[in-house]
């Protein structure tokens, strides 16, 4: 039986309509009540409660994550597309990122999108991603192939560009902790070994590295132990190093730095040192240009006009690029206020439950639910997106 996509498409519209005001009081009452990583019970429960009650099979607990879900319904084989909600917030901040409206959007499209395709073949999947903003649920979730079964994953996210992809960069943090000998510094100083001197001089040497580095990538550090009084030469020290870059292998080629130098500064200062990574790797977003292209087209309708990003701008990091590593995946900006302005900010936070915010929202909610039919009622959209995918993933890997 075959079924014509135009016709699908058009119910779409009647389906958000419908469920507008719902998703809008989902999108309040998670940025009333937010939730920090790995610790939003509440958010989960509210949004997989809301996706049962529509007939959706849900998992909790997925990946071994307690506020991680994945919700199913259709035929349960592929075609298979996941809606991807985010709905951590940022401490002090709140959902100053948006990820309320990210939530709500992706709740909606699955909803709408199962609804409109009836008894069309193929599956919806809504997963419930938690701790994007640190703890990195999707990385801990494609690691145990929640994604491997599916042929796309959809997202937007609130910003305060119009951008059809988001130029994201790989990143991770490594925690670097010197070993000395302590001494008083005035009694027997040539006793001591200065633990917080050999950090010191390992952020000098960072320093001259980053006027080499490429656009995209950066090393920012912070003191994290660095003695405990002034008249104790410190035996111990220790920093925490935020890398990225523009490439996955770029971050590697980082880190490697990262290594050499500090066991380089230690050779000169007589410490001794130890580097371990101290959060999961994000992965650098690889763009499905044929499915964002879609999402763009979808979303003019609602008179939001997405363009490519600005060159050489770098926007970040997300747990998005290892999923984007497994199965074509969108990601665009969508602005709920003006490029003055930024996200991780009080005034985001506030734009995150505005009245432009409930535009986007609903917009992006439409654009998301039609791009998920487009990809799961037409073959040759998903073949040329997983072609796309095999050229990213080897090209940049």
């Amino acid at each position: 039986m075959s079924y014509a996509v135009d016709e699908v498409l058009g119910r779409v519209c009647g389906e958000v309509a419908v469920r507008a005001e719902r998703l809008w009081q989902t999108a309040l009452a998670l940025h009333a009540d937010p939730e920090y990583s790995f610790a939003e019970h509440h958010a989960a429960e509210l949004l997989s409660g809301e996706l049962e009650r529509e007939g959706f099979a849900v998992e909790r607990g997925l990946a071994g994550l307690p506020t991680a879900f994945a919700a199913r319904a259709g035929t349960g084989a592929r075609p298979a597309v996941a809606l991807l909600l985010e709905y951590d917030a940022l401490p002090g901040l709140g959902h100053a990122c948006g990820h309320n409206l990210i939530a709500a959007a992706g709740l909606g499209a699955a909803l709408a999108a199962r609804a409109a395709l009836g008894d069309a073949p193929g599956t919806v999947w809504a997963v419930g991603t938690p701790a994007e903003e640190g703890g990195g649920g999707k990385v801990i979730e494609t690691d145990a192939g929640v994604f491997d079964d599916l042929d796309a994953a959809l997202m937007f996210h609130p910003g305060v560009h119009d951008w059809q992809w988001a130029p994201l960069t790989a990143q991770t943090q490594y925690r670097v902790g010197f070993h000395g000998r302590a001494a008083h510094p005035t009694g027997n100083p040539t006793e001591g070994i200065d633990a917080l001197a050999a950090l010191i001089q390992l952020f000098n040497t960072l320093a001259v590295v980053e006027r080499r580095l490429p656009a995209g990538s950066h090393i920012q550090g912070i003191v994290t132990d660095g003695g405990r009084a002034t008249n104790i030469v410190p035996e111990y020290a220790e920093g925490l190093f935020g890398l990225r870059a523009s490439t996955t292998v770029g971050l590697e080629n980082l880190a490697g730095e990262l290594l050499t130098c500090a066991h380089g500064v230690a050779r000169a200062t007589d410490t001794t040192v130890t580097v371990e990574r101290a959060t999961p790797r994000y992965e650098h977003f690889r763009d499905s240009r044929v499915l964002s292209a879609r999402f763009a087209h979808h979303l003019a309708h609602a008179g939001i006009e997405l363009t490519p990003p600005e060159p050489g701008v770098f926007l970040g990091s997300s747990d998005i690029g290892n999923v984007s590593g497994r199965v074509p995946a969108i990601h665009p900006f969508v602005a709920i206020m003006t490029s003055e302005g930024s996200d991780h900010t009080p005034e985001f936070a506030t734009a995150a439950s505005s009245e432009r915010g409930r535009r986007v929202m609903l917009a992006a909610t439409e654009a998301l639910a039609r791009t998920t039919v487009e990809t799961l009622l037409s073959a040759d959209l998903r073949d040329r997106a997983w072609s796309e995918h095999e050229l990213n993933v080897s090209v940049r890997a």
